[in-house]
């Protein structure tokens, strides 16, 4: 029995035993916390073998669809057996004023993580994850950043120390280089999260949200990394075509470097993804630099691939209509509640929970 399967029917057998509120919490803890079995069985897809990971991630995403449903049915029907049992054994007093209560909601920088995550585990990434505190080493000079490279300079990166080797990472980047440092080619990861510059105004801020990603084997070319990200826009923004082009630009980390723009309109006063006339930066890519495999003990000769990272809250912003960066910071329920996420509605599809 497949480990997907022995998931399945432990939990299911579970839910339907509980019987009770902070039982059910309990189990969806288990299953969907950091730390829990699903979010640990999307980690396991980097051991799995190129055949093998898109039917995992399959199984695994339709696994948790089905579970996050009888989650909230079994939610929904304690509360109707409870209510049912109080109008039984309590009197109602209809003249009392209703009892004030507030319902949680999922953040859209979590919501739109979870996204992005469900996207690319269908074509075989995994998932990946590394420290806020990073050593200069792994944030810069493994990247192939030049020692007189401005983004080193105080004015942008948060060091720690008088001798500028521990810093908070100014990208996610780093994450690659522990990977690819750790294991062997070929590597397909992503690595979402927090990373810091000192920078702040409407369409920025010291912390914000990035996702790299990075593709290392045999034969890889601009062409996959133009299929991978074409791919991945049409479907974060449901959508059946995309106007994309790549634009030559430079980073340390990549040779040749893009940015990729896509396309779009202006209609009733909104952004509207797709087709049009007007163009819209949306991230950063290119083939991996030589340099970086070598500083990873990569044959730059036998492998390549190619990396892109992704603001993370700017896609959130494009995506739900969002026009200040700074209000995802702010701790405001009322925005909050506007803009979050119903943790108990039922999952639509496989790239997260319906707004």
């Amino acid at each position: 029995m497949s480990e997907i399967e022995k998931i399945k029917n432990q939990f299911f057998s579970k839910l339907e035993e509980a019987k009770d509120l902070e039982k059910l919490n309990q189990i969806k803890s288990e299953l969907f916390g950091k730390n829990g079995i699903i979010s640990n069985q999307f980690k396991v897809l980097a051991t799995k073998s190129d055949e093998d990971k898109k039917t995992f991630a399959s199984e695994l995403n339709t696994l948790k669809n089905d579970l996050q449903i009888i989650i909230s049915k079994k939610v929904e029907k304690i509360k109707i057996e409870e209510i049912n049992k109080k109008l039984e054994n309590e009197k109602i007093d209809v003249t009392l004023p209703e009892r004030s209560f507030r319902i949680g909601k999922i953040h859209p920088v979590s919501q739109v993580i979870d996204e992005i995550s469900s996207i690319f585990s269908e074509i075989g990434f995994s998932v990946e994850e590394g420290p806020d505190v990073e050593n200069e080493y792994n944030n810069f000079t493994a990247l192939n950043t030049p020692k007189h490279h401005p983004a080193r300079d105080m004015h942008d990166t948060f060091y720690l120390d008088e001798d500028k080797k521990t810093l908070l990472r100014t990208h996610t980047s780093p994450v690659q280089i522990r990977t690819m440092l750790k294991g062997k080619p070929p590597f397909k990861i992503i690595a979402p999260g927090r990373t810091y510059r000192s920078d702040s105004d409407q369409t920025h801020s010291p912390m914000f949200h990035q996702l790299e990603g990075l593709h290392i084997d045999q034969d890889i070319s601009m062409g996959h990394l133009k299929g991978c990200l074409n791919y991945f826009i049409k479907e974060f923004f449901e959508i059946d075509k995309i106007k994309m082009r790549f634009r030559p630009s430079h980073f340390p980390f990549t040779e040749p470097s893009a940015e990729v723009d896509i396309g779009y309109e202006i209609k009733n006063d909104q952004i509207v993804i797709g087709e049009g006339n007007k163009w819209l930066e949306i991230l950063g890519c290119g083939m991996v630099h030589p340099n970086v495999l070598k500083n990873v003990r990569v044959d730059h000769k036998k492998f390549q691939g190619y990396a892109f990272g992704i603001g993370i809250d700017r896609l959130a912003m494009l995506k739900y209509g969002i026009n200040d960066l700074r209000a995802f910071f702010e701790c405001d329920y009322r925005w909050l509640n506007h803009y979050g996420f119903d943790p108990l509605d039922v999952p639509t599809n496989y790239r997260g929970l319906s707004k």
